[in-house]
């Protein structure tokens, strides 16, 4: 790719934030998706394929697909929703809305795609209720990965706020049978055979030092608490991973088998979103908020991203071009990420519509959209440093 695309999920569609190389000037295409929740919106640099999923309780769960950098999508329908229900027994509005009886393939076992990735020519897409499904076809048909739907201890997973949903999928850039998932709320799950048996991977490293918490969601028996609210993969480093969870950011440099608190300097055990550097693996970027019952908005209602240059052991807040006064915006879970071009950009949109940029590695921040809808979810995609 010669420019940068942003890849915006929002409550209403798909939107693109495009530049040159240069990240300079932007302009902002959408929405997109024929006026759909968008949940996750991921592409593929090498090929400018981007794929959208979301939906809802009326029109049921989809992944939508453009071959030509979003210039159009096509729909791959996964479950049925109020409007096919509505549709399939009142032929005027089925004619109005051009239905047609096709029964999706997973009937309505879940009513939304909550998260996607693409890695090694596969996509996968995480559902809600939690689930796990794969394309080998660019997104045209997919497959439930029983190994994980069908796991021991599903009768045990209990959902967050948001319900039981599979929000983040990591894959091993070097390994294509290396994954990670993330449930709120059951924890983080890996496989290493391609998804045929999976691993759940909550323990702590430093249990004795994290005891003295008493929030509901703080760790306990020896556990990191199981509402991991996002996942990133350290750059170059096959099995290291950063956690932002319900209470706390936390790091495993053993593929999640241990989890280490790096919450010490934050303003804030609570937040959603976590990035990690694409090169350096010691590099990550966070956002807190004030607390989960407290409103969700940034400590003291003043814009900060904190960023880490070890790994979590020290943090300093980032704060040139973010507001300061009478900010009470959120940033979820999906809605930040970053380019990879040098410096790194670092990006996130906020539920009241605005995307903000740092084009040297959080030092500085502009917003370069303003006025969207709710933003769910923050991918980027451009040519590599």
């Amino acid at each position: 790719m010669d420019g940068f695309q942003v890849l915006v999920g929002t409550t209403k569609g798909a939107f693109l934030v495009c530049s040159d190389a240069a990240r300079k000037d932007w302009t902002v295409t959408g929405p997109h998706c024929g006026g759909w929740s968008i949940n996750h919106v991921v592409g593929d640099p090498a090929t400018g394929r981007l794929w959208a999923g979301g939906g809802g309780e009326w029109f049921g769960a989809g992944v939508w697909r453009s071959d030509d950098g979003g210039a159009t999508w096509t729909l791959a329908k996964l479950t049925k929703g109020t409007m096919d229900d509505w549709a399939a027994n009142d032929p005027d509005f089925a004619a109005m809305i051009g239905w047609t009886p096709d029964a999706p393939p997973f009937g309505d076992e879940f009513s939304q795609v909550w998260s996607l990735g693409f890695a090694h020519g596969v996509v996968y897409a995480g559902t809600k209720p939690a689930g796990l499904l794969a394309s080998h076809d660019g997104g045209v048909t997919w497959q439930r990965v029983n190994g994980l739907t069908d796991h021991p201890s599903r009768p045990d997973w209990n959902g967050g706020a948001a319900g039981l949903i599979l929000h983040s999928i990591v894959v091993s850039p070097e390994d294509p049978k290396k994954l990670w998932v993330g449930i709120s709320a059951a924890g983080v799950f890996a496989t290493e055979d391609g998804g045929t048996t999976w691993e759940r991977r909550n323990r702590l490293a430093n249990a004795e030092a994290c005891g003295h918490h008493h929030h509901p969601a703080a760790p306990k028996d020896g556990e990191t608490g199981y509402c991991v609210h996002n996942i990133a993969h350290g750059a170059g480093q096959g099995d290291l991973l950063y956690q932002q969870n319900h209470h706390g950011v936390w790091r495993s440099a053993d593929g999640g088998r241990s989890w280490e608190d790096m919450s010490e300097g934050l303003p804030s055990y609570f937040g959603f979103p976590i990035a990690a550097h694409p090169r350096d693996p010691q590099t990550l970027w966070n956002l807190p908020l004030n607390g989960d019952m407290e409103g969700r908005y940034p400590p003291d209602a003043a814009a900060a991203v904190w960023r880490s240059r070890d790994g979590g052991q020290n943090w300093q807040a980032m704060r040139d071009g973010l507001p300061q006064v009478s900010c009470y915006f959120t940033v979820l879970r999906q809605a930040m990420a970053t380019d990879r071009a040098d410096p790194v950009g670092v990006y996130f949109g906020t539920n009241s519509g605005s995307v903000f940029a740092s084009f040297d590695e959080g030092d500085t921040w502009n917003e370069i959209a303003r006025h969207l809808p709710t933003i769910q979810s923050i991918e980027v995609i451009g040519p590599e440093a």
